[in-house]
């Protein structure tokens, strides 16, 4: 699902001092994968994430927007592109 034209994607993720979020980097890495520019907006203390989520009504950061519309995490990101998710469920 690659474009020949660039898009960009905005991504909100959490980076501060004590913790970075490992999804928020899969999910700059999987944009750029499929040829995204990505404008990345940190979140940078605790205070900043939960105003985030309350004003977007999420419960988890890192958050994706496309076109200007909310795709969601990093595992709707994954559906957004068709990529296949292990079955958690599945032994």
């Amino acid at each position: 699902m690659q474009n020949s034209k660039a898009q960009t994607a905005i991504l909100y993720r959490m980076s501060t001092a004590q913790s970075i979020c490992p999804s928020g980097l899969k999910a700059r890495d999987l944009l750029m994968s499929r040829g995204f520019s990505v404008e990345e907006r940190l979140l940078r203390d605790r205070a900043v994430v939960d105003t985030f989520k309350a004003e977007y009504d999420v419960a988890t950061t890192p958050q994706v927007f496309i076109n200007g519309q909310r795709v969601g995490g990093f595992t709707d990101l994954q559906d957004h592109f068709g990529i296949a998710r292990p079955d958690p469920t599945a032994k």
